[in-house]
């Protein structure tokens, strides 16, 4: 008797093996994608972009935080690591404290929620709807995506002179955010650019060139309205997390891509008639500013000297949350001007009152004490800190999201150079705790994640 064996049908390759989450099942997501989305839809004084008086994408992170903790309550199961929660909760610890001492706890407490959805609540609720790698790059994508869309309105500004005004001309590209909100554009562009860079030095293996490219040439065209935002802040900032992803590549194809960049910044920023003087001026006054510094570098000095003064007159636990523009007058110096002059981009001229001292560093230790600061700064470090090491350890071994790591890292690092700059405010600060959330899923999250692709 003969025994014949038959081969069985050919399985096709597609259904061989069924992606592990299809997206389907990715649909926690997309109020995260909304969130950063909706920042490009333009809130002003009238209530237009806000619904009940909340800016569209401020209330769609509320909604993230919300299916966040239905999933957390449908499946019963522990929500964070305890690395996680230590490092999350941490700032809660200090807000809180500067709350309740604040010479007015009332008028504190807005300040208190600001700051837990910014730096506690929305980093949570993506480190835990952020299931895979694929979801990272889906969320990093949209703020590609939001830099290009700011981006594109931004030249489109500069080119029709119906920016905000800079230096008697209205030349200033803002994207939507408008003159009151120089920062705006500048700060979703760097981040788009730096994501972007991220992808276009990936490691993964097996996967075409093609998709590195179009990165690449997001990149190099975002630097032109990085640029013309003359935000000199985002500048340095931007610079930091490119060179620090680039860094984090190896050193043939860091010295490769210094080599393509620089050859994309003189060709891409070069040629641009009266700006490219402004530009120059402007990188210029970067080395003067405490030779010969401008007016609005004056007032920085001099809120920077206030928040200073009023943290060694409450060392603990700061003047309170809100508590900086009550104190200014009692701390600055009579050097610091009424305010800055903002015009263009469809606003008449206005005086905005300086209410912050444009440095996020100060302005919580002024308000929130060393206590605050510690535990603030303290977590953001334990991100960074923790996202090199995990991305080390990953390219050492080989892992498919190198990738992630590279955005992770290069976004923690151009935020915690920022606000050497700038503070929170404004319709694009919800895209810190954005920003954030992304650099704990590669720092907090299981090594399982950073494995998969």
């Amino acid at each position: 008797m003969t025994l014949t064996l038959t081969a069985a049908p050919a399985v096709p390759a597609a259904r061989e093996k069924a992606p592990p989450r299809a997206w389907a099942h990715r649909w926690p997501l997309l109020p995260l994608i909304a969130t950063v989305l909706l920042v490009a839809v333009p809130a002003d004084g009238t209530g237009a972009g806000t619904v009940f008086g909340v800016p569209a994408a401020d209330l769609l992170s509320g909604a993230a935080v919300l299916v966040c903790a239905g999933l957390l309550l449908g499946r019963r199961r522990r929500p964070l690591t305890p690395a996680a929660a230590v490092v999350l909760g941490l700032p809660v610890v200090g807000l809180a404290l500067a709350t309740v001492t604040a010479a007015d706890p009332m008028a504190a407490l807005p300040g208190f929620v600001r700051y837990l959805q910014i730096f506690v609540l929305v980093p949570a609720a993506v480190l835990l709807l952020v299931r895979d790698a694929q979801g990272f790059r889906a969320v990093a994508g949209a703020l590609v995506l939001l830099g290009l869309i700011e981006g594109a309105t931004g030249v489109h500004q500069y080119v029709t002179g119906s920016g905000a005004s800079y230096m008697g001309e209205d030349i200033r590209a803002v994207g939507t955010f408008g003159p009151g909100d120089v920062m705006g554009m500048a700060t979703v562009v760097g981040y788009g650019l730096v994501a972007a860079v991220a992808y276009a030095l990936r490691a993964r293996s097996g996967t075409s060139r093609r998709p590195r490219l179009w990165a690449g040439v997001t990149a190099a065209l975002l630097v032109v309205p990085l640029t013309l935002s003359f935000s000199r802040g985002a500048w340095i900032a931007t610079a930091a997390g490119a060179l620090a992803v680039i860094a984090l590549t190896g050193l043939r194809q860091a010295v490769r891509a210094l080599a393509v960049l620089g050859a994309a910044g003189v060709v891409l920023v070069g040629g641009f008639g009266v700006g490219s003087e402004m530009i120059s001026q402007r990188l210029t006054s970067i080395t003067e500013v405490t030779s010969a510094p401008d007016r609005s570098v004056n007032d920085r000095y001099t809120m920077w000297a206030a928040a200073a003064g009023m943290w060694r007159e409450q060392p603990a636990t700061g003047v309170g949350l809100k508590g900086f523009p009550a104190h200014r007058d009692g701390h600055a110096s009579i050097g610091l001007s009424a305010g800055s002059d903002t015009a263009g981009a469809g606003q008449e001229f206005r005086k905005q009152p300086l209410l912050s001292p444009h440095n996020m560093y100060l302005l919580v230790l002024s308000e929130q004490g060393l206590v605050g600061f510690v535990a603030l700064v303290g977590s953001w470090a334990a991100l960074l800190v923790g996202g090199v090491c995990r991305l080390v350890s990953c390219r050492a071994r080989g892992a498919a999201a190198v990738d992630c790591g590279l955005a992770a890292v290069g976004l923690m690092t151009w935020q915690t150079v920022d606000f050497l700059y700038a503070d929170i405010g404004g319709p694009s600060t919800v895209l810190t705790g954005i920003v954030l959330g992304l650099a704990a899923w590669w720092a907090l999250a299981g090594p399982e994640r950073a494995d998969a692709a």
